[in-house]
């Protein structure tokens, strides 16, 4: 019965499927490139290669804009899935700003410059881990809900997971830093970074309990 539900959703429109995985496409990659582009800055600071992951990251961001409202024009024109418009359109914002998180942090990491000692970086790499981690499981269920409909509750699954790992490299790290010995306001700039990561995995949870919803809808 899934599979039929599936298949009903794209069965006449192939284009519009292929739009929205290059859409997916676009959410995977600036996961990636958010991952190294922190590795960078954790390492060398805002350099050459930071600032052009940067770039990559904001023009990815306007693609999958681009894209995003092009499949809302289509799904509207043509009367592409009525039954369905809604929660498609709604998980497509929903992922839209994962990748505006992505960008937003990336920028405050270019603007305010925080310095990271080097007793915090190992903290900083696992929070970004555990964040990419939560977003790639995310793109997946997110796939499934168009192709697999029984898939979305074991990927979803593994996006609760890392957000709660998330969670706790984010305390961890933050009780570290204001266990140290580092000025106030020093300690509370490394904490702002340290919840803007963190932030991601959160928006990617509350997204994954949204598409939950959107799958049982399709399921009944």
């Amino acid at each position: 019965m899934a599979l039929a539900k599936s298949m009903a959703l794209f069965g006449r429109t192939r284009a519009l499927e292929s739009e929205i995985d290059e859409f997916l496409d676009k959410i995977s990659q600036s996961s990636l490139l958010f991952k190294h582009a922190v590795l960078i800055y954790l390492s060398h600071g805002c350099s050459d290669d930071f600032c052009q992951k940067l770039r990559q990251v904001n023009e990815w961001e306007s693609d999958a804009d681009h894209l995003r409202r092009n499949i809302e024009k289509q799904l509207y024109a043509q009367t592409l899935i009525p039954e369905s418009r809604g929660d498609v359109l709604g998980l497509l914002e929903n992922m839209d700003s994962v990748i505006n998180h992505f960008e937003g942090t990336l920028w405050g990491f270019s603007i305010e410059t925080p310095e990271i000692p080097d007793e915090f970086r190992e903290g900083f790499e696992t929070l970004t881990n555990m964040v990419v981690e939560a977003v790639d499981a995310l793109v997946l269920a997110s796939r499934a809900f168009f192709r697999n409909i029984d898939a979305v509750g074991d990927h979803n699954h593994k996006v609760m997971f890392y957000e709660k790992e998330a969670d706790k490299v984010s305390s961890k790290l933050k009780k570290a830093i204001f266990g140290s010995t580092l000025p106030l306001s020093h300690k509370m700039h490394l904490r702002s970074f340290v919840e803007h990561i963190d932030e991601v995995a959160d928006h990617a949870e509350d997204v994954a309990d949204r598409l939950a919803i959107y799958a049982i809808k399709r399921s009944i």
